[in-house]
């Protein structure tokens, strides 16, 4: 999930809305199938009598599934091409659409990115091939991502990020730590922690945008209103306020460790204890247990701190990603029965085996999902935490349609608030000016 400012800059500029909006109608040609909603029929007799498709995707969990597919219907040929990690892909296929050659059938996209790509009409509307047969399947928050903020369906939900504390117990029986359930108790056992032991933190922060807009949108913020080409950008918003109001103390005190994701220094922290929780989204667990050997039993995983004490639980998502079938695939039919194996199907439990955390219902209410014990975390059915976190999102929640750009600039906004005297409110609205800036230079409406 780590993604380079390096990255998002590039991505910032490759995906300019100039492009966006004006550059990317389809330049292939629709299969029969696009005509009328598929029937199983259609897609069998697609399946029985085979082609190729192109995927992009930097998942390995993708390739494996296409071997699945590919056992299963020996008549299709599935190529998985790792295009580039998140941003890099992103510009890769941005280029390929105005080009009008190599663009794949089917796209990997994170949920804040797909918007940029639907509202320059380079995606298909999968209602058009039957997806609203599968309402339901998924769990709420990547329901409503992949809408990007229309009545229309973008894409397949891949996995998600439904958020939860994950906390070192060792640290927390040693310094008596009680886990928090609000933000005011995590507030406290930050100061408790760091007076106990000056070289421990309860977390790290160095400014993170997906991290702050996740903890906004648990707060029931919505700063980010969009219809169409009119986006709006509002930080002075309850949920908004709400979130730097708790976390400015901490950054202000120096109770977060300033320590950036993914280092070397960051991984070090997770297992010497100086780094005690991690406020994330469910696809973590396989990323300790491959990166932070050290913390092997030390870990275990809670609801997410609340805003409010003693009501209903509330979460949001951290991190997830689509699959989208493009305008310009010439072959939608085969890569439909794709997207529903892999998303939805067989394809899906094969990922979650190797490590995935599902956006299915069906997959995350199973008994063998939930009562699956992980020795990493002590035994504990860790499942059973995250899957009801997928449950509790808050519903409503937006990205701009140019939110990758808006993520390069965080560093430069309210990141300031971690190295300079700005407040995180300050810091927040420079980036809601900002942002607005660029909407308006991309020929937005904005407000």
């Amino acid at each position: 999930m780590a993604i380079s400012r390096r990255q998002a800059l590039l991505c910032g500029v490759a995906l300019s809305l100039s492009l966006t909006v004006g550059a990317c109608g389809s330049s292939g040609s629709a299969d029969s199938g696009t005509a009328k909603v598929l029937s199983e029929a259609d897609l069998e007799a697609a399946l029985n009598a085979g082609g190729s498709i192109t995927v992009w995707s930097w998942d390995g969990l993708v390739k494996k599934a296409a071997a699945g597919f590919e056992a299963k219907y020996p008549k299709v040929k599935v190529n998985v091409v790792n295009a580039g990690t998140n941003n890099d892909e992103y510009t890769a296929l941005q280029n390929a659409v105005k080009a009008g050659k190599g663009v794949p059938d089917i796209a990997q996209l994170e949920y804040y990115a797909l918007p940029q790509f639907a509202l320059g009409k380079s995606l298909t509307d999968l209602r058009e091939l039957g997806v609203d047969k599968l309402d339901g399947s998924f769990t709420p928050g990547p329901s409503n991502a992949v809408k990007a903020g229309t009545d229309k369906v973008y894409g397949m939900p891949l996995d998600s990020g439904p958020m939860a504390l994950f906390y070192n117990k060792d640290v927390f029986d040693k310094y008596q730590i009680k886990v928090p359930t609000t933000w005011e108790e995590y507030a406290a056992a930050a100061r408790k922690l760091h007076a106990a032991d000056p070289k421990a933190y309860i977390t790290n922060d160095t400014g993170d945008a997906g991290f702050t807009t996740s903890m906004i949108w648990q707060a029931g913020g919505k700063p980010y209103t969009v219809d169409g080409t009119k986006v709006g950008v509002d930080f002075s918003e309850p949920g908004s306020k709400k979130f730097a109001d708790t976390w400015q103390p901490l950054v202000s005190d120096k109770l977060l460790a300033p320590v950036t994701s993914w280092s070397d220094e960051w991984y070090k922290g997770l297992g010497d204890g100086s780094i005690a929780t991690l406020v994330i989204g469910a696809w973590m667990p396989s990323n300790l247990e491959s990166g932070v050997k050290a913390g092997a039993g030390k870990w275990r995983v809670a609801p997410m701190p609340q805003w409010e004490g003693g009501g209903m639980p509330r979460t949001s998502e951290n991190g997830g990603s689509s699959m989208a079938i493009t305008k310009a695939s010439g072959n939608k039919t085969l890569a439909y029965a794709f997207l529903k194996y892999a998303a939805v199907d067989e394809g899906a439990q094969i990922r979650i085996d190797g490590g995935a955390f599902p956006a299915t219902t069906k997959h995350l209410n199973s008994p063998e999902f939930k009562n699956k014990e992980f020795p990493y975390f002590g035994g504990q059915k860790i499942n059973e935490v995250l899957a009801d976190s997928a449950t509790q999102v808050v519903n409503g929640w937006s990205y701009l349609p140019y939110q990758a750009y808006a993520n390069s600039i965080y560093k430069d906004t309210v990141g300031q608030a971690y190295v300079s005297g700005t407040t995180l409110q300050d810091g927040l609205k420079s980036w809601q000016e900002a942002s607005l800036k660029y909407g308006k230079e991309q020929g937005f409406t904005t407000k």
